[in-house]
């Protein structure tokens, strides 16, 4: 699992940190069972402060993602109403296509953005 916190985006750390565990979960690339690291290492990895880290733990173990136990650590447990992938993923498309709006890019110009970005050598 590779966390990348970026602190021009705007999001709070915590739930960049939060919601890419989400994706992770959900793409199946964090498998239930899966132990996530320690608050602390992983704070000291992303050079956070571990309240942050803390914070972004709590949450997904409120929404269900994680289970926390003093022994095991914190692992992952996919929720009973796990999300369909292709829902996030079209949140993600209007989160994009907003943030494209706002800079004044018309269809063309996001779609090309996409195909730029998007990996051509790896198979979805």
């Amino acid at each position: 699992m590779k966390i990348v916190v970026d602190t021009e985006t705007g999001l709070a750390p915590w739930r960049q940190v939060h919601d890419q565990i989400v994706l992770a979960i959900t793409a199946g690339a964090l498998p239930d069972g899966t132990r996530l690291p320690p608050i602390r290492q992983l704070a000291r990895d992303l050079g956070l402060a571990s309240g942050t880290v803390a914070r972004a733990y709590r949450e997904l173990e409120t929404a269900g993602w994680v289970l926390t136990a003093r022994a095991r650590g914190t692992v992952v447990t996919i929720p009973a109403d796990r999300p369909d992938p292709a829902v996030l993923l079209l949140a993600a498309a209007t989160e994009y296509t907003t943030r494209a709006r706002d800079l004044g890019a018309n269809l063309d110009i996001a779609l090309d953005a996409v195909r730029k970005a998007y990996p051509t050598s790896e198979k979805p």
